[in-house]
């Protein structure tokens, strides 16, 4: 049944009843302890008047005398003077010598008190002692009547404080208190209304089951999406991962992120960045681990202030891996396509001569088809013994035909000492760019005949990749500018993402490119990719 009572309704109650029990807890105590504190005053009130009472030498002369008129006149006017409910003086027996009732004068103190002062007659000892005699229930102090000249006990004083009159005060004092104690339970079951109602919108009026429930589909969503997703603090700890984040960034997963700071799972990261900038980041490609990615960073706010940043991402090989295969799917195509339209018109060629019977020039033809593939197969497979980047360069070169161009391979070219960590398929996508930009140019510019020169070398630290062409150059203040993404020289919308990527991926591996004029018309694009990578450069 409590379970079904809202949140807001449960801590008023909750709260309200811990208050309640702590506030009647002390207010109990309270009383207790102011009752128990009167008596006690009292008490001490009724010894000290019965000592000063007891030494006073009017009062010792008439126990000495047993002057009872005396007596009790004294006894009298002091009662009243102290506001005692009475005071009775004995003899060294305890036979009362005072006492307020007439009648009771002349008897034993054993008649309302049953140790009717023996400690104080027999030992000499002042004390208080609680009892109930003819007057009623008191408060009494005892005190030894002590002859000065001999030092003998010669009587005993009793001063009574009624306890009627300790339970007025009590009640007097009790109205009061628990009027506090009332007070301050009414005043903690608002301060409970007001923090219930307070933490009710800290979690935007939602109920514990309601936040279970969330976190649980929070969760299940964080596991199930294919990104990536980081989200950190204000002070740039890990407080937030999926399983896809640790595949993607291939950290084992059994290790523990949580509470880790995100440098030191990742020190490329610009996270903290984001957290003091507060700007959003959106479809960034960055390098993670070596690992080139698109990121999305976005603040979490609460109020002004920037409590957190939660990252998603995910490989752009993913993103690029259908494009890439629809690529060499279509690279492959395009090839054979070439090949056979190429082939289809040589065939026929070398048909037509065979029927005119001249039959020198066919054998020629065909000698020399094979002389030119061979000798680029044996300079690629002498030069280039990757089959990755071979293959690449040999679909080029087919492609270069079939638009009518020319893509000559320096026959000094040599590429074999390819770093073993370097991505083949990044360098043979960076490379194709590169040798595409420079066909696409050349057939623009001059038409069919024209010559894309490549030459590579793999001497010293670095791998250089030259390509050539005899396009119309670029102006020197495009050269920067055609890096940049969707920057193009050639028309149309889906260009200026090639030499994009180049830039990137030469920023990573700290690789560099120049562009020059040659003389007459033309470009040429000087690649430089250092064979040990140098520290990535964050994105």
């Amino acid at each position: 049944m409590f379970r079904k009572t809202k949140l807001k309704t449960r801590m008023i109650l909750t709260l309200g009843f811990v208050s309640a029990v702590q506030t009647i807890l002390i207010g109990v105590f309270a009383g207790y302890y102011l009752s128990d504190s009167l008596f006690d005053e009292i008490g001490q009130r009724a010894l000290m008047v019965s000592k000063t009472i007891a030494a006073a030498p009017s009062v010792i002369e008439g126990v000495r005398e047993r002057d009872i008129g005396k007596l009790n006149r004294l006894a009298t006017r002091m009662t009243r003077t102290n506001e005692a409910l009475f005071i009775v003086i004995g003899d060294h027996y305890g036979i009362r010598l005072a006492h307020p009732t007439t009648d009771r004068i002349g008897r034993s103190m054993a008649d309302d008190d049953g140790d009717w002062g023996l400690r104080a007659l027999n030992d000499g000892e002042a004390y208080v002692a609680r009892a109930k005699g003819s007057l009623g229930e008191s408060m009494r102090g005892k005190a030894p009547v002590t002859d000065p000249d001999s030092g003998e006990i010669i009587g005993i004083v009793s001063v009574g404080y009624g306890v009627d009159q300790v339970d007025a005060i009590i009640k007097r004092y009790s109205f009061v208190l628990y009027s506090v104690v009332g007070l301050t339970l009414l005043v903690s079951i608002l301060i409970a209304m007001v923090i219930a109602g307070r933490f009710k919108r800290a979690i935007f009026g939602l109920e514990p089951e309601e936040i279970a429930r969330l976190f649980q589909e929070r969760d299940a969503t964080l596991q199930s999406v294919r990104e990536g997703i980081i989200a950190i603090n204000r002070d740039g700890v890990i407080t937030t991962f999926n399983r896809t984040a640790l595949e993607t960034l291939g950290i084992d997963p059994e290790t523990p992120l949580s509470g880790r700071p995100i440098l030191d799972v990742l020190p490329e990261s610009d996270l903290l960045s984001v957290l003091e900038s507060g700007v959003p980041d959106f479809d960034r490609e960055v390098w993670l681990r070596n690992r080139q990615m698109i990121v999305n960073r976005l603040p979490v706010r609460q109020g002004d202030d920037i409590i957190g940043v939660v990252a998603s991402f995910r490989l752009r090989d993913e993103v690029d891996q259908v494009s890439r295969q629809l690529t060499r799917i279509q690279q492959y195509a395009d090839t054979l396509r070439s090949q056979t339209h190429e082939y289809s018109n040589k065939l026929h060629t070398i048909a037509g001569l065979i029927q005119i019977e001249a039959y020198d020039d066919a054998l020629n033809l065909i000698g020399s088809e094979v002389s030119d593939h061979q000798a680029l197969i044996h300079l690629l497979l002498d030069a280039v013994p990757d089959p990755v980047i071979a293959g690449c360069l040999l679909g080029k070169y087919n492609r270069a035909r079939e638009m009518g161009l020319r893509l000559h391979i320096d026959s000094e070219s040599r590429m074999t000492d390819i770093p073993p960590d370097l991505p083949r398929d990044q360098l043979v996508s960076v490379l194709g760019n590169l040798i595409d930009n420079a066909l696409e140019a050349t057939r623009q510019h001059t038409g069919a005949g024209g010559i894309v020169q490549l030459s590579m070398t793999d001497l010293g630290h670095e791998l250089i990749f030259e390509v050539q062409d005899q396009g119309p150059g670029i102006p020197e203040d495009a050269r920067q500018k055609i890096f940049e993404k969707g920057v193009s020289t050639k028309q149309g919308v889906e260009h200026g993402y090639g030499l994009h990527l180049v830039r990137q991926f030469l920023n990573h591996w700290g690789g560099s490119i120049t562009v020059d004029d040659l003389p007459g018309e033309g470009s040429r694009f000087t690649l430089y990719l250092p064979k040990k990578a140098k520290g990535r450069t964050r994105q």
